[in-house]
């Protein structure tokens, strides 16, 4: 990306046509077309490093995606000790075993990644060590109360160093117990971290959540061979076996393929079809909402690879009408809503997202950079206290964009500016690598 001046960088230099001051011109209509295959599954790689740490023998991950939050997973355990080996999308971890990671020298930086952050906490609990994680500024602001009070009622002793429940966080290894727990906030993460640390605990360890989140660490345990049963909205975990090396294929990120679709849905004539995309039931809120909308879609070559539910999703640009979303299907697609956002403001009528406050503590203000951004385009979206309403059918046009180092509210924006009739500007569109270093090239193929 070139610098336009001395802050904002153009999203579009790479993507299409621009006149002499380097602005973009309009696309037209000859639509998006072709096959584009997203990289792995954020969630399930780090997930696989994790696990394969403190597994027993050799771990090798196929479609493991390389991206900054990932590496941050990646070097966190190195610095453990493990021994992890990583040749392209393939990687090879040599376990430590439950009971083998080692003390690291400094602190443990996370980088941007609350994944890594939250879930590794859970992991740290147990261990007999202290030790200090730390991440950027963002992670900084994030709030990891919810992972500390239930890990401190399992006998966890975690400070926030700042004493306002964000990182940095000191965590001093102890013995926990098991516990019953219910969930306040449907938090895959959260519950990760729990489930983790119920690999350490004297007795077994039950979440229950109100409404189901992501389900890869349940699924992934069970695969090296935890004993994890899961009841409806209930999960356990009995401590005592070793985990077991494994190897396993990680998905395309259905998060990552969202955006292909979103711009599929909207850009006329388009039609673009997305390989091998994770389609977990925990995580397809995206593919319900657009198909309610009225979205053509089909779901094809539908299979499943390491317990977890594949497909090729075929998109053609559609007419699309409003809906509302909120209540238990927002678990389902809470990285997705701000690229939902984006669609809704070219649908028929009047799209509602609400109990969808979590927007709020992602990497960023989400409900406030999707409402701000969208509106200098020329949307007519109104922020509320858990969401925002968007009245459809809105002719966008170019605008500097705050993106705060997000990479969601890039790749969203980026879509915008398909059909925009100048360019968008972003002041980060690298922040893309966080979740998906070739965004902008894969897009570029299709049109």
């Amino acid at each position: 990306m070139k610098k336009i001046n001395d802050q904002w960088f153009s999203v579009n230099r790479s993507l299409g046509e621009y006149d002499k001051r380097g602005m973009k011109m309009s696309y037209g209509t000859k639509g998006l077309k072709g096959e584009v295959t997203v990289p792995g599954d954020k969630s399930i790689s780090h997930r696989s490093i994790m696990l394969g740490a403190i597994a027993e023998g050799e771990t090798v991950v196929h479609g493991f995606l390389e991206s900054a939050d990932c590496i941050s997973t990646v070097n966190c355990f190195k610095a453990m000790g493990v021994d992890i080996s990583l040749k392209g999308t393939e990687v090879r971890i040599q376990g430590a075993g439950l009971y083998g990671l080692k003390k690291p020298e400094g602190v443990l930086d996370t980088g941007n990644s609350g994944t890594t952050t939250r879930i590794m906490t859970g992991l740290l609990a147990g261990q007999d060590f202290d030790v200090t994680v730390n991440g950027d500024e963002s992670i900084r602001k994030r709030p990891m109360g919810r992972v500390i009070d239930p890990l401190t009622l399992m006998g966890a002793h975690i400070e926030s160093e700042n004493g306002n429940g964000c990182a940095p966080l000191r965590i001093y290894g102890s013995k926990l117990k098991g516990i019953s727990y219910v969930m306040p906030v449907a938090s895959a993460q959260v519950k990760s971290a729990i489930l983790l640390a119920g690999l350490y605990a004297d007795g077994e360890t039950v979440v229950m959540e109100k409404a189901a989140s992501r389900n890869h660490t349940e699924l992934m345990l069970k695969g090296f061979g935890a004993d994890v049963r899961t009841d409806g909205l209930s999960c356990r975990v009995i401590p005592g076996r070793m985990l077991k090396g494994t190897e396993l294929t990680v998905p395309g990120d259905i998060s990552s393929a969202a955006y292909f679709m979103g711009a599929a849905l909207i850009v006329p004539g388009s039609e673009v079809v997305i390989k091998n995309v994770g389609i977990n039931p925990t995580r397809d809120g995206i593919i319900r909402v657009f198909k309610e909308m009225g979205a053509d879609m089909e779901l094809l070559n539908r299979h499943f690879e390491a317990g977890e539910e594949v497909a090729d999703i075929k998109v053609r640009y559609s007419e699309l009408k409003g809906t509302t979303i909120g209540g238990s299907i927002i678990p389902a697609l809470i990285d997705e809503l701000p690229l939902i956002a984006v669609v809704a403001t070219q649908a028929a009528g009047t799209t509602v997202i609400k109990d969808a406050a979590e927007m709020k503590v992602k990497e960023s203000d989400r409900i406030k950079l999707m409402c701000d951004g969208l509106k200098a385009m020329g949307a007519d979206i109104t922020p509320t206290e858990d969401g925002m309403i968007i009245n459809g059918l809105s002719s966008l046009h170019g605008a500097e964009i705050e993106d705060e180092k997000d990479h969601r509210i890039a790749m969203s924006f980026t879509v915008a500016s398909l059909i925009a009739d100048k360019a968008v500007s972003l002041k980060t569109p690298n922040c893309v690598k966080i979740s998906y270093p070739g965004f902008y090239e894969d897009l570029k193929k299709l049109m």
